[in-house]
């Protein structure tokens, strides 16, 4: 039965996810501050990015399926010249590459490779799940478990800039796309190595960072201002468009 609060609460809430928080932090901080029943996300965001990150409240949590499962539109850096345990910032570096000769036409060669519908092992690091235990878990432990590939679309990636070792891109993918792998993929197939640098969410689906509000901001907030804030199911993108 449906509570005269969860009625209240329900709707979306788009949120900039600052760097450093994981998508849980941010869910948890609606959660407590707001006093809000039930919180989901609509896509996990490694902790170094930033960007859109789609919350659900109250019964806007059983569309959790549905909205994660939308295509993504990113703006990222690559830096080439370095592996790292992770493929980005966080992991040790474990090998070190020159980075001459390497051109903007040998990168956009490589580029293209990888544009479309592809295979990825996920990452060790990632949340994506194995027998009930995300894999990040196992990784926090020293354990690596094998990883069957996984097919995932590329619709389109463009260089923005090249000022080696960084390589700045724009990126559209398909749900599931883990953008590090694809840097980390993009600097074996270079043959000098490379690692996602940082990672910018501009929109899930329909929604998109314009419409979203910071956590900054969400500080000074009271319960009321994120009643008003949050979406109703029935303004989502999805169903007035």
């Amino acid at each position: 039965m449906t509570s005269e609060k969860d009625q209240e609460e329900t709707g979306i809430l788009l949120v900039d996810k600052p760097a450093g928080w994981t998508s849980h932090d941010v869910v948890d901080f609606v959660r407590k501050k707001f006093d809000v029943r039930k919180v989901g996300h609509g896509g996990t965001l490694d902790p170094n990015a930033t960007g859109l990150l789609v919350l659900m409240l109250g019964r806007a949590t059983k569309l959790s399926s549905y909205l994660s499962s939308q295509d993504k539109l990113y703006t990222g850096t690559m830096k080439l010249g370095q592996d790292t345990t992770t493929h980005d910032p966080q992991g040790e570096v474990v090998a070190e590459f020159h980075t001459e000769g390497v051109t903007t036409e040998d990168i956009q060669r490589v580029v293209d490779q990888f544009t479309g519908e592809i295979e990825q092992v996920p990452p060790m690091t990632s949340a994506k799940k194995q027998k009930g235990k995300p894999l990040y878990k196992l990784a926090h432990k020293g354990k690596e478990v094998q990883r069957e590939p996984r097919p995932v679309t590329v619709y389109r990636m463009e260089l923005k800039s090249v000022n080696m070792p960084f390589v700045s891109f724009e990126i559209e993918c398909s749900k599931g796309t883990y953008i590090r792998t694809l840097c980390a993929d993009i600097g074996a197939e270079l043959g000098c190595g490379g690692h996602l640098y940082e990672l910018r969410r501009l929109r899930s689906g329909k929604f998109s960072i314009e419409d979203a509000y910071d956590v900054e901001s969400m500080n000074s907030w009271e319960r009321n201002d994120l009643l008003q804030a949050k979406m109703q199911i029935s303004e989502m993108p999805i169903y007035t468009s």
